[in-house]
Formats: structure tokens, C-alpha cells, sequence
């Protein structure tokens, strides 16, 4: 069988195309959406009352909480920002403002507020209203490049005094370096503390909140660098009411606070690295969820938590905080049994940790250290993934994407847009790190910017595209190249007045059969060119032959087989019933083709438990009859004939069985469970009906039962942070590999749903639903009334989704590059094919490429992705996606066509893969180390000359270090007490099938003020940056990262919106419990829930919602997800991530 073919499922070309029903695009409703990151955070409010310092992971560096070497990431700016310098800053390229005289200074109050209220802040600099391109020349990122406001009262005044002229501040800073200690100035007066997002101040009661918490730079780098705030801007507090102008500030702007004096700035500010007090180590609060009794509602959808009523002992996290925003006020004595901390939540120290130094130098030393805490580099002045998001929406979201031209880069995954195929695959099947790859390996090295193409071949499309068109060339099949095999494409080369073609691929020239020829026009093109999608268009299908069939045999319709655990756990928690219900209506829903009136799919029902129960539905019995196989230690199919049956003919029996399984089971005691047997039974039924297929399994415990593939309980949080904590990840058996492999040959996916009270290996369970392309679904502490819908909604769209079986993906590359590596749920035999025994339209390859000879700037370099798979109705078809790339000799170049977020989807999965074999710190580390590397050699080759206390990001990249710090704190690479081992198995595998719109809003959560919503509009409101001190104790915020949403309620919200949401008087009546929001009858009601509703068609898996009130104990699940702030695991905040980031590539240019 040939696997280097294709098949195609949509309408024959030239039919009118059937709108795709229910598609989600990929791009946001029009609305921003943050990235992806998910990390668990405390805000930067200053320290609260009763809130612990996090703790640092290991290999965390001690200033800043990062490992201390770097890992790959690209970022997205030609922006240059300057902690800790200030020299001539030059004004960036796009905007078109002349700079003003030096010596000029904007009157004291403009600092750049954004037009929008409280919780709404416009975040980062607005963009000029130019063109898309991107800049040639690297912008400086302009730390106080904030938009200046024309006028604005002086109510702020009293947080730092009028900024210095420039000409003063340059004087003030020259020189200054992030390693050197900055001349002592005087305390500009009226300095104060800073705006109420910078660190407020405390009263000398409280313990040191950094010591032992970070080591200080000066463990092993010499002097400590000058704190974060010298010479930055300092955060202001968002300003309603302001213009934004649409210039960027020009050269030096008067943002930035002058030096503080010696007292923020000596080595006195920095705790010694010994004999600073050090917290004693404490007991954690409870963490989220904890102490949580009643219903288990509050864990979100990977983060299993302890069943509902259990309650911790441990000392409870005291009297809610009042003062989330704005300095807590001084007066407070701290809680007892909590350290104060600095970011306004709690977590659990852990007294000094191994690699870690002293004190974190840029901390104040509450209760030791006189003086104002130092500034920090001010957050609206480094690049802002909401105004990136935007900026590109409003930029490229009204034109169509028109596939003609080569190497174009596509808007973002977050704008919605329309694409026009002519000749390239859109970008919903097919994204690219970069759209201009380098022309030798040698500069591919230099860059250290991977090459990969992340490729969605079943991708689903909206309504108004046109799905590939299917093209039937008969018994010869399609036409393809001699020697290297590659499919006609849009850039084969017709020679010899068309009677031959060379291959855009390998060269090679092949004789065009003869009922395929055609004469040529002028141009050299077919004169059928646009009659045929192979010739004109990026993606189609071809209906494959004979030659194509496994055994050279017409593959049978592919068959469901749904696999019901029915022992204690999962009969008593009403999961059984619930199934069984579901399925009477779900049967009806199968998948089927464009035009056929019932699914071709056939279905069968097996129970188990310790043994299985087979089921004959034959549809000429009067009752459904039930086989028992208890030998399963030799799994056979007790029955052929009424195994598998149509859902029509069979309707009656298989209601009166599913009517039955619930009442048949009742009364069970058995506890105990199989799992390696229950799959052994699927594969064998779907060998013996000869057949590919998917096996539904539902299963609730760890498979402890005597039996092939039995498990043991080995989890073992000691391992975390040693170097055997990769074994966590690994499979404790090879049963399961080997299984897989079977399953794969026979076309035998498995997708499974887990509903675990405990402990269930995740690792070894998943490996068949893994390597077979199958999909896993995880209800930790499955409770009915509030997980039921979640699950519902979960089961039905995996039933119905389009889905491939017994596929063979092949990716073909011109000459000088290859695919060198894979990644996602598949499994490969050789070098070359990826098979899956079943593909869905949520699924993705990422494929790495790397040079075997150089390119050329002239031909570029092509892609072809060849899928051969067996549609739901049985027919063997190959689809084609096509892509071709520029190639570059100047890095510039290159670094100006990157995509950051398909760039971040790599790197994520390339990480998730390395904890299997290496530990966790070495991949953080490398990840951190390759970042550095693209963004020392982009500053080394590309940026015009600057100080070296500049840092300068390439344009398209300036969202590299906020998305790279966000997959570092991810649970995977960074898990905090609460997360379980089966949670990060479990994201491990989901992540790495993840297409790029997936992975952008899982690590960078969208945040949406709901109480700015506007009723009246279909609307999202306009989304803010990830971090506490945007929100507002006054408002209502909706987060979301894919798997769950969390609607934030602050204590201060107005008595009218919590009872037209909630349909409670007063906000201690809220429930949070609640999974759903009651349906009431006012206009926000009616808009809030529209826009769950909206997201949660945007997504593939249902959403499970979580009611987090501010100041409960929920709200630490909650931070965890504002990922620009510290994380309580010791994840380091965007700000001094970008600093940490700016250090090592300092580091690599020196």
C-alpha cells in the first residue's frame, strides 16, 4: 500500500459548497484574546496582610525567580526596551512624530493613560495607523511609551514628582548598566512610593518578605544590578477618560522616574546574601480548593483536587483581605501563621531552598530595611500581548487572506479573517514558525529559530470557505511524480508544450499520462489550469484507488464501540445511568457524509468491570443478550453476529439494553477494575468485522484487578525536582506501547473519559489513546449536578466530529530541507510516516524541519502534506495541503517573518516531550537558553547600534518573553502543591495535540471585563492584560484558557449586577457552585451568558465554569492563571522575566 497518498472528503469540484455547520473559528469573534499562558500567580499589588511569598522552584535564579539559563523563544518586536539604562532612546521607525528638541519635557501628568476606565487599561503602545508590514528596522521599545494624554487633573501627583527635563535624565542615567550600581542622587523629592501598582509600603512590623526566597545576583554574578525601577517608569494607575493618541511618544520620555536616591538603590537595599532574617519555614495555607467541603465544583477542568468532604487540617487562611488594588494600608499586623506578600496572595513557604541564596535583591526588607521599596519597570511600558492582538485585528481582520502569493505570513490566530485558497493551504491547516527560512543551515544555526510547521489536516473550516474540493481521476488514481512520489501540485513545472512535468520537489521529469494531458497557453500554464483544484489550489482531495486499501481490498465503514466501566465507583456516583441516557439520543448524531441520509458507522456495547459483558443487539432479537468473558488473561469476542449493528435496524434492542445496564449493575460491590483487556476486546472485535473504528471507553479507577496491563499506585511527589521526576510521565509498563502498536495496525483508536476519585496513572493509561490519535477527557471527582453538562456536551462533540481512520500522514519537502521530527498523538514505524489510527479535526502535527543542502532565494521551499485515510463512510480518499516558503540570506529577513505563537506551540510541545527523558529544570533551562540565543543573535546581526543597557526585540517577536515565561510556569514544567501527577500527564498530552489557537489561549488566558461589556452589541468587550492589578474591586472579569472559565466577582461590585447575574441580593450570597449561570431575564444576564455561550463554541472542549468570589479561597486557583504577575510555584513575573531575559543575552553578547 502506498502511503505517500491522499484522499479528499468535500463535494466534487465545481459543486456548490455546503456550509459547515457549527464551525468554531479559530479566530476570536472579532474580540482580543490573550495569549496562552497558564501559570499560577500572585498579583503585584504589594503585600497584603495575611498573604505568603511564593516559593521559587528550583533552579530558579535568585533575583528574579527564573532558572538560570535560558530556553528557546522568539519574541515579537522590533521594540527595545531599557531597564536600567537610559541613553538616547530612539523613537521607533513607524511612528511619525519627529522627535522633540532634547531638553523638552511633557508636562508633569502625562504618562501615558489610556481612554479607558479602571478595569479596562489599554495596555502596552498603541500602534501607529500604518501598514502591516513589518518594520525593517528594530523599534525601540519605549519604556515610557505609554500614549501621553493631553491634559490630565493632578490628582496622581502626590506618586512621583514631575519627571525630570530629558536632557536631566539623561544625565542622571548615563551609564547606568544593568550590572552596576547607579551614582547615589539625592531622593527627588515628593518621591513618595510610587503609584498604587508599584510595591506599597509597609509598616515596619512585617518580617522580610524576600529573604531566602531568591538568590541575589551577587551569589555568582558580581555586584547586584541596580533594582528594576532605576531609571524605568513608574506604573501608573489606569485613567479614565483620556485620548489615545495614535503616535508613539517620541525619543526619551519623561516616564521615567529619576534614579531613587541611595537609600532604594545602594547594595543596602538588597538583603545580604547571608544574614538576612530569614522566614522560618511555615506551614502553606491550604491551597486552593483544599479545605473546600461540599461539592467539588471548584476545581478547574485538568486540576484534580481532594474529594468534596475532605478538609485539611492546617491553619486556615484567617479573615478575608479587604484591599486588593492600590497600596494595602500600612496599618494591618500581619495575619497569623502568613508571611506578608508581595504580590496579595497566599502560598506556602517553604523556608530556604536548595540553589537558592539569600534574599531576592530587588525585594524591600519589610520590618529591616528603611526607605521606600524600589520601583519597577512600569508594565504598560513593555510589549503587551492585548495591544499585539489588536493592533493585528484591526489591521488585517477586514481584508480577505489571499493565498497567491509565497511565504506570506498570515494574520494571528486571534483575528478572524477569511481565506481565499490560490494555490497555498490556508493557514487554519497549516502554520508556520517562520514564512522566510534561511537559505543554509549554517544561519539556521546562528538564528537558533526552529523550523517547524504546525498542520491541522482535517481542520475544520467556517461557513463561508469552501471545504477542499474532491477530484476522482478513476482507476489510474491520482498523478504523481516518479521518482519522489509527490502529488501534482500548483508548482509542478508543464514542459515540452505539456507533455511532461518536472517536479517542484526532487526535479524529476515525468511523462504526463495521457488522459491527464493538455495544451499550454503563452504563459507556459495548462489552459485546464483553473478547471482543476490540483493545479490552482493549496488543498483537495483525491479519491484514492484500490492501490491504496490495506490488502488491496475497499476498506468496510468504520465502527463505534462504546466501553462502559460499571463497577461501585462509577454506578453509585450515577455516572452508568447518565451514560446509558446519553447514548439513546447520541446514536441518532454519528458522523456521516455530506450527502448520506443515516451514518454509515455501526455501534456495539460492552460492561466491565473486573470481567467483561459483551452484548448481542441483533435487531431480530426481542431482548438484547448479554456474554460474560471472565478469562481476561485470553481476550476473545464471544460473538461476531449482533456485535456490531446499524443504529437504525437495531434501534429497539439497543434502547431496551441501555434501559437495562443501569438496573443490571445496581447493586454491584465490586470495586475492582481491568483496562489492557477492555481494549484487547475492542481491537479484536474490529479485527473480526474487518474493519477500522474507536473504541469509547469510560473507565473511574486505577486498574489494579489481577489481569493483563495491571497497574500499581506509584505516585510520588518526593520525585518532584529530582532527577527522577521524569519517570512520572513515563508509562510503568510496556503493555500499553505495545498494545497501541496493534491498535494502530487495525485502525483502532481509542478516546477515553476518565472520571477519577484518586490516583489513576494518566502516564500509562493514555498511552493507547496517545499513540492511536485518540483523544482523553479527564472529570476528576465527577459530581452530577455540576460536571453532567461538561461531560454531555464533551461526549457528544466527540461522537460527532469529522474524524479520519487508519490514516498514514506524509510531509515532502523541495530539495535542501526535510522533516527531521514529529510531535502530537501518532505513531511512527520509520523515519517517514506518521499513522494514526484515527485523525479528528481537533488534531495536529508539528513537524520540524532541517537543512540537508542550501536553498535558494529564487525557488523557495515548498511543503507538500499528503494524508491517506478512510472517511466515516468507508471511502479511502488522500488529501493534499501545499505551502510555499521564502528563503533568505540576510537573518533580518527572517527574524521579520516569524510567527511567535505557531513559535510558542513548538516550543511547548518540544518541552513537554523533553520531561520524559531529561528533568524538568534542564528543559526549562534549554528553553530559556535557545530564547536568549534567538534574541542575542537578532540584536548581534539585525539592530542598529544601542547601548547595551538597551533591550531591543525583533517586531514580530515582542511577545516572545511574556509567552515563554508563561509555558515555564505551566503546571508541566512548573507545578504548584496542588497539582497532581495525573493533572500534568494530562496536559502534557493534551498540549501536544494542540493546534496554535489552542496553545495561544491555554498559556495566555483572555480576560474580559464583563461589566464593560455593552449589552446592546454582539460584542466582546475589549480583553485586558493578565495580571491582579488590572482588575477592579468594582467589576465583574471572565477568564478563559480552553479548559475552564472563571467569572471573577470583586467584593465591590454593585448590589443591581450581582442580582442580574447571579439572582442574589448581595455578594455574600453568591454561590460557588454554581456550573451554570441562572438563566434571568435582564439584558446582562442575557450578554454574559451569550458570551459563554460564544466561547465556548470557539473551543473544543467544553469549558467548565468556576464562580470565583475575590477574597475567597477559590481566588488562589484563580491567580494562577494571571500570568503576567509572580506565581506562587516561584514562576518570575513578566517584568522580571524581560529583565532575566535581557541579562542572558547581555550575557551571550559579551
Amino acid at each position: 500500500m502506498s502511503v505517500n497518498q491522499h484522499t479528499h472528503a468535500g463535494p466534487p469540484y465545481g459543486h456548490p459548497q455546503p456550509g459547515y455547520q457549527g464551525y468554531q473559528q479559530p479566530a476570536y469573534g472579532g474580540q482580543p484574546l490573550p495569549g496562552v499562558p497558564h501559570s499560577p500567580y500572585g498579583a503585584y499589588n504589594g503585600p497584603m496582610p495575611g498573604y505568603q511569598q511564593p516559593v521559587p522552584p528550583q533552579g530558579y535564579f535568585p533575583s528574579l525567580g527564573f532558572p538560570s539559563k535560558g530556553s528557546p523563544v522568539s519574541l515579537n518586536s522590533d521594540t527595545s526596551l531599557a531597564p536600567n539604562f537610559i541613553d538616547s532612546v530612539r523613537a521607533p521607525p513607524t511612528s511619525g512624530a519627529p522627535p522633540p528638541a532634547t531638553g523638552t519635557s511633557l508636562p508633569s501628568g502625562h504618562l501615558g493613560y489610556s481612554q479607558f476606565g479602571q478595569g479596562d487599561v489599554q495596555n502596552g503602545i498603541p500602534t501607529s495607523a500604518a501598514p502591516v508590514q513589518r518594520p525593517p528596522a528594530p523599534q525601540p521599545f519605549l519604556p515610557g511609551s505609554a500614549p501621553a494624554p493631553v491634559s490630565q487633573p493632578p490628582t496622581f501627583q502626590q506618586y512621583g514628582p514631575p519627571p525630570p527635563s530629558v536632557q536631566q535624565l539623561s544625565n542622571h542615567m548615563a551609564g547606568m548598566t544593568i550590572g552596576s550600581i547607579p551614582a547615589c542622587a539625592p531622593p527627588p523629592a515628593g518621591l513618595g512610593y510610587g503609584p498604587p501598582t508599584s510595591v506599597p509600603p509597609v509598616s515596619g512590623s512585617f518580617s522580610a518578605t524576600g529573604s531566602g526566597l531568591y538568590t541575589p545576583y551577587t551569589a555568582s554574578q558580581g555586584a547586584p544590578p541596580p533594582s528594576v525601577s532605576q531609571g524605568l517608569p513608574l506604573a501608573q494607575p489606569p485613567f479614565s477618560g483620556q485620548p489615545v493618541p495614535t503616535q508613539r511618544l517620541p525619543t526619551e520620555v519623561p516616564g521615567f522616574a529619576p534614579p531613587l536616591s541611595s537609600t532604594g538603590i545602594e547594595p543596602s537595599s538588597y538583603p545580604p546574601t547571608t544574614g538576612a532574617p530569614r522566614p522560618p519555614p511555615m506551614p502553606g495555607p491550604p491551597l486552593s480548593g483544599q479545605t473546600v467541603a461540599g461539592p467539588r465544583m471548584s476545581q478547574p477542568n485538568h486540576v484534580s483536587s481532594p474529594p468534596p468532604p475532605t478538609t485539611l487540617s492546617g491553619p486556615h487562611p484567617g479573615p478575608p483581605m479587604s484591599g486588593l488594588h492600590g497600596p494595602p494600608p500600612p496599618t494591618h499586623p500581619p495575619q497569623p501563621g502568613y508571611q506578608m506578600q508581595q504580590n496579595g496572595s497566599f502560598g506556602q513557604v517553604r523556608g530556604p531552598q536548595p540553589n537558592y541564596g539569600g534574599a531576592y535583591p530587588g525585594t524591600p526588607n519589610y520590618g529591616s530595611q528603611p526607605g521606600p521599596p524600589p520601583k519597577r519597570l512600569d508594565p504598560d511600558s513593555i510589549p503587551s500581548p492585548i495591544q499585539v492582538i489588536e493592533d493585528d485585528r484591526s489591521n488585517r481582520g477586514s481584508e480577505p487572506f489571499v493565498t497567491g502569493v509565497r511565504g506570506q505570513v498570515p494574520p494571528l490566530v486571534t483575528t478572524n479573517f477569511l481565506v481565499k485558497d490560490q494555490g497555498n493551504a490556508s493557514p487554519r491547516y497549516i502554520r508556520c514558525t517562520s514564512y522566510n527560512i534561511p537559505c543554509t543551515s549554517d544561519m539556521a544555526k546562528q538564528s537558533q529559530v526552529p523550523l517547524a510547521a504546525v498542520i491541522k489536516p482535517l481542520a475544520t473550516l467556517p461557513p463561508e470557505e469552501t471545504l477542499p474540493y474532491l477530484v476522482d481521476h478513476g482507476e489510474s488514481g491520482p498523478v504523481r511524480c516518479n521518482r519522489c512520489k509527490a502529488y501534482m501540485c500548483p508548482f509542478m513545472q508543464f514542459i515540452e508544450g505539456g507533455r511532461r512535468f518536472q517536479c517542484c520537489f526532487c526535479s524529476c521529469v515525468t511523462e504526463v499520462p495521457a488522459h491527464y494531458f493538455q495544451h499550454l497557453d503563452h504563459t507556459g500554464k495548462r489552459v485546464d489550469f483553473y478547471d482543476r483544484p490540483e493545479l490552482s489550489l493549496g488543498s483537495y482531495e483525491f479519491l484514492a484507488t484500490v492501490d491504496y486499501c490495506k490488502n488491496n481490498k475497499f476498506p468496510s465503514p468504520p465502527a463505534f464501540i462504546f466501553m462502559i466501566d460499571v463497577s461501585y465507583n462509577a454506578v453509585k456516583s450515577g455516572l452508568v445511568r447518565l451514560i446509558c441516557e446519553e447514548l439513546k439520543s447520541i446514536l441518532d448524531y454519528l458522523p456521516r457524509e455530506g450527502n448520506m441520509e443515516e451514518s454509515a458507522i455501526r455501534v456495539g456495547f460492552v460492561t466491565y468491570n473486573k470481567v467483561l459483558h459483551f452484548y448481542n443487539v441483533k435487531s431480530s432479537l426481542a431482548q438484547p443478550q448479554m456474554m460474560v468473558v471472565s478469562d481476561v488473561a485470553d481476550m476473545f469476542v464471544p460473538l461476531l453476529d449482533g456485535f456490531l449493528v446499524n443504529v437504525n435496524e437495531s434501534r429497539t434492542v439497543i434502547a431496551s439494553l441501555l434501559d437495562q445496564i443501569p438496573e443490571m449493575f445496581a447493586d454491584t460491590r465490586e470495586t475492582e477494575t481491568v483496562f489492557g483487556p477492555v481494549i484487547q476486546a475492542g481491537l479484536e472485535a474490529l479485527k473480526a468485522a474487518e474493519c477500522a473504528g474507536k473504541l469509547f471507553i469510560f473507565h473511574t479507577s486505577l486498574p489494579i484487578a489481577e489481569a493483563p496491563g495491571k497497574l500499581k499506585n506509584r505516585d510520588d511527589k518526593k520525585l518532584i525536582n529530582t532527577d527522577k521526576e521524569k519517570t512520572l510521565f513515563q508509562p510503568q509498563t510496556s503493555f500499553y506501547s505495545n498494545l497501541a502498536k496493534d491498535c494502530v495496525a487495525q485502525g483502532c483508536c481509542v478516546d477515553l473519559f476518565l472520571f477519577p476519585n484518586q490516583y489513576l496513572d494518566v502516564a500509562t493509561l493514555g498511552v493507547v489513546t496517545y499513540q492511536t490519535g485518540g483523544s482523553i477527557y479527564k472529570y476528576a471527582y465527577f459530581q452530577l449536578e455540576t460536571d453532567q453538562d461538561r461531560f454531555l456536551n464533551d461526549l457528544r462533540r466527540d461522537v460527532q466530529k469529522e474524524v479520519g481512520f487508519d490514516a498514514v500522514m506524509r510531509v515532502r519537502t523541495s530539495t535542501g530541507i526535510r522533516a527531521t521530527d514529529f510531535f502530537g498523538a501518532f505513531y511512527m514505524s520509520n523515519t517517514t510516516d506518521v499513522e494514526m489510527a484515527g485523525l479528528d479535526c481537533d488534531k495536529t502535527i508539528t513537524v520540524e524541519f532541517k537543512h540537508d543542502d542550501k536553498l535558494s532565494e529564487d525557488s523557495g521551499a515548498l511543503l507538500q502534506c499528503a494524508l491517506l485515510y478512510t472517511s466515516c463512510a468507508g471511502q479511502r480518499r488522500l488529501r493534499i495541503h501545499n505551502l510555499s516558503l521564502n528563503c533568505c540570506t540576510q537573518l533580518a529577513d527572517l527574524y521579520r517573518n516569524c510567527e511567535t505563537d505557531t513559535l510558542i506551540n513548538y516550543l511547548a510541545k518540544y518541552a513537554y516531550r523533553g520531561v520524559l527523558n531529561s528533568p524538568v529544570k534542564a528543559v526549562r533551562d534549554s528553553l530559556i537558553n535557545q530564547c536568549a540565543q534567538i534574541l542575542a543573535c537578532y540584536r548581534k546581526n539585525c539592530a542598529s547600534p544601542s547601548s547595551a543597557g538597551q533591550l531591543i526585540l525583533p517586531e514580530c517577536m515582542k511577545l516572545l518573553p511574556v509567552y515563554l515565561n508563561c509555558v515555564l510556569k505551566s503546571d508541566v514544567l512548573q507545578p504548584g502543591p496542588e497539582v497532581t501527577t495525573d493533572d500534568r500527564a494530562y496536559i502534557r498530552q493534551l498540549v501536544t495535540s494542540m493546534d496554535v489557537a489552542e496553545t495561544n489561549v491555554f498559556f495566555y488566558p483572555r480576560l474580559l471585563p464583563l461589566t464593560k461589556a455593552d449589552v446592546d452589541s454582539d460584542s466582546l468587550p475589549a480583553a485586558i492584560r493578565n495580571s491582579e492589578e488590572r482588575l477592579s474591586k468594582g467589576d465583574i472579569y471572565l477568564l478563559e484558557n480552553g479548559l475552564n472559565i472563571f467569572v471573577w466577582v470583586g467584593v465591590n461590585v454593585q448590589q443591581g449586577l450581582i442580582q442580574n447575574l447571579f439572582g442574589v441580593s448581595s455578594f455574600s450570597q453568591i454561590s460557588n457552585t454554581l456550573s451554570t449561570l441562572p438563566v434571568l431575564e435582564n439584558p446582562f444576564s442575557k450578554k454574559v451568558r451569550s458570551i459563554i455561550d460564544m466561547l465556548h463554541l470557539q473551543r473544543s472542549r467544553y469549558m467548565k465554569l468556576i464562580i470565583v468570589k475575590q477574597e475567597d479561597k477559590l481566588e488562589m486557583l484563580f491567580k494562577h492563571f494571571l500570568v503576567e504577575d509572580k506565581s506562587l510555584t516561584g514562576g518570575a513575573s513578566y517584568v522580571d522575566f524581560l529583565c532575566h531575559m535581557h541579562k542572558e543575552i547581555r550575557q551571550l553578547l559579551s
